[in-house]
Formats: C-alpha cells, sequence, structure tokens
C-alpha cells in the first residue's frame, strides 16, 4: 500500500487529501537554484586564445566550450572562498571547490542516497551534510551512503574565469 491509498483508505478526499499529500514535501526540496536564479548584469567574456588548464589535465579554449553550466568570475567578492585550497561555493545546484593550488572540481549539490542539496567540500572530500555520505574527487562513493556517486562536472579556468561544463 502506497501513501496515497493510506491517506484516502483514512478519509482523506479531493483536496484535503491534496493538502495532505503536498505537506509531505519540503520547500527546500521543490525548488531548483537554476531555475529562479536570476542573471547578474555583469557579462563575462570568454578569452578567445588562451589556451587554459582543465581539472582532468586537458587543455582547451574557453570558447570552445559548448554546453556551459556555470562562469564564475574569481574576482568576485561572491565566489571569495575559491581563492583558498579547500575553499568551495555551491551555486546553481553545482559545488565548484579548490582542491589543490589552482586545481578545482566540480559536482553535483545533490545527493545521490536521497535527492537534497546537502553535498558540500570538506577538506578533501565531498560530503552530504544530512547524512554523511562521502565521495572522491571523481565522485566515487567512500561509504555505503555514497555508494551510488555523484555526477562530476568539468573544469576549465582561464585568468579569473571559471567554467563548469559537461
Amino acid at each position: 500500500m502506497n501513501r496515497y491509498h493510506f491517506l484516502k483508505s483514512m478519509g482523506f478526499r479531493g483536496a484535503a487529501l491534496m493538502a495532505v499529500m503536498t505537506s509531505c514535501i519540503r520547500e527546500e526540496d521543490t525548488y531548483i537554484d537554476a531555475l529562479v536564479e536570476k542573471p547578474t548584469d555583469t557579462t563575462l567574456t570568454p578569452v578567445t586564445t588562451t589556451p587554459v588548464t582543465t581539472t582532468p589535465g586537458t587543455t582547451t579554449d574557453l570558447s570552445t566550450i559548448k554546453n556551459p553550466l556555470l562562469t564564475l568570475d574569481l574576482s568576485a567578492t561572491a565566489n571569495a572562498s575559491l581563492k583558498t585550497v579547500g575553499g568551495y561555493i555551491a551555486k546553481s545546484g553545482i559545488v565548484v571547490a579548490q582542491t589543490s593550488a589552482g586545481n578545482y572540481a566540480a559536482v553535483t549539490q545533490t545527493c545521490s542516497h536521497e535527492p537534497k542539496k546537502k553535498i558540500i567540500f570538506n577538506k578533501t572530500e565531498f560530503y552530504c551534510t544530512d547524512h554523511g555520505a562521502r565521495f572522491d574527487l571523481t565522485g566515487k562513493g567512500l561509504n555505503s551512503f555514497g555508494s551510488k556517486g555523484l555526477t562530476v562536472y568539468k573544469v576549465a579556468v582561464s585568468g579569473t574565469t571559471l567554467v563548469v561544463y559537461s
């Protein structure tokens, strides 16, 4: 018996049933930052001639990135935590962290154990603050809660511009 049938058998009908069903959802699980975030007034122009180093160790040009998911200005005060090793930010459903001097990693903010946006970067690994799921820099789970792994994105940096892409 699922929740719908159980509540219906308890006498909930029509609008009352829908009210009870939606009360079981947390507000934080119903919104996605990428859909509600307003664009900034600042327009970033990608550098077209400077090769950059990406986290996997290959080089690319920012203008050749076909599907950017997130673009960050590393000189902006909102992104100041990315200037130090171990620092991270969570934006638009993506966690970006400086894993070692000049190297960055990006993963989804949504934990694979339960779909909640609770992933942070904790010194050397990604960590879910709700259930303790742990993931290495490649997204591989380090304990039973993290066994499903995390989605990892590619990162490219040129000057003060960081681009997360798939």
